[in-house]
Formats: structure tokens, sequence, C-alpha cells
């Protein structure tokens, strides 16, 4: 009986700990940019973005394909893609890191966090600290972060012509619903 009783704890342990993944909800991720400038404010967003947080050790992943993002006018997303950020060469943007605040995942909550890791953007990889919030209700959670690029940081080059276009420093808004991954 205290076999079974063992047996069954470690089960129920392992399968609590893989239910401590969550993975972004399809088609339930926004991230965007905003540059505003004297000339003309440029944004865009992107529906889409692979992102992995293991609540058992609170490590957080985001992937996104830079050609994601989507512009009102497309002669500024080609120019986005092809002359500031070089998609071809430089894909995606790519931050691992961790939630610096404990949570507790299983129950229903809204928590302010900060998140430190590496943003790793145009093949510039920084060190950084963003403050957000996981919101959690039932077995979804809700994360949101607002933060600031500086272009300059990342290497991301704006010809002379256009610097009264683009502004400095982009605004960067997040938000994205997950849900707790399963193995198929």
């Amino acid at each position: 009986m205290k076999k079974l009783i063992l047996t069954l704890y470690v089960s129920l342990a392992f399968i609590n700990a893989k239910a401590q993944v969550f993975i972004a909800k399809a088609g339930a991720t926004a991230i965007s940019f905003y540059s505003k400038s004297p000339l003309e404010d440029i944004d865009a967003t992107c529906k889409g973005a692979v992102i992995v947080l293991n609540g058992a050790t609170n490590d957080l992943q985001v992937k996104i394909s830079i050609l994601s993002f989507k512009f009102k006018n497309a002669l500024m997303e080609e120019h986005f893609n092809e002359n500031y950020m070089e998609t071809e060469k430089f894909p995606n943007a790519i931050f691992k890191g961790k939630i610096n605040e404990k949570i507790d995942y299983t129950k229903d909550s809204e928590t302010k966090v900060t998140v430190t890791g590496k943003m790793d953007i145009h093949g510039v990889t920084k060190e950084e600290t963003y403050e957000g919030t996981v919101k959690k209700v039932g077995n979804e959670l809700t994360i949101t972060c607002k933060f600031k690029i500086k272009v300059a940081d990342y290497k991301i080059k704006v010809p002379s012509l256009y610097v009264q276009s683009i502004a400095e420093i982009v605004d960067i808004d997040v938000k994205s619903i997950l849900e707790p991954y399963v193995k198929k």
C-alpha cells in the first residue's frame, strides 16, 4: 500500500510539473511597435510569436519572426525588412529570460513582474529588464509588457535621409494569452 501511494504521489508530481509549462495560445498574441517622429508615425503588429513559459523555473522564451510584422503601408513593410532589419540576415528577434518574482500558478491572481534576460535583435544581444504583469484566470495566463528599445543599441542603421522619419526610441507593446502545454 505504501508503495502504491508513493508511486501515485510521484506520478501526480510528474503530471503537475508538466502542467507548469505554458505556450502562447494560437491567435492570442499581439506584439506591436510604434515609432513617433516629426514626419511620420510608424507602427506594425505581429499577431504570432512562439512564447514558452516554464512555471516551475520561471524561464521565459520568446521568438518572433521579423517578417511577421505587418504595416498599414506595404512600402514601409518592405523598407523595414530590407533596409533596416535586414530580415534575410537576421530573421528573428529572440528573448530568453526569467521572471524574477515568485508566482503561484495554481491560483487565479494578477502579479506585477520584472523579467530579466537577453534580447537578441539584428544580431546584437543585450541584457535587458522589462516590467509587466502575469494574470492567471482558470488555466490561462495573460502576459502583458510595455517597454522601449533604442534603435542604435541594436545597430539598426537609419539612413540620414530618413532620420526625421524614424524615432531613436521605439515603443514595444506585448500581450499574449498562454495555455498549458499538452503533448500531442
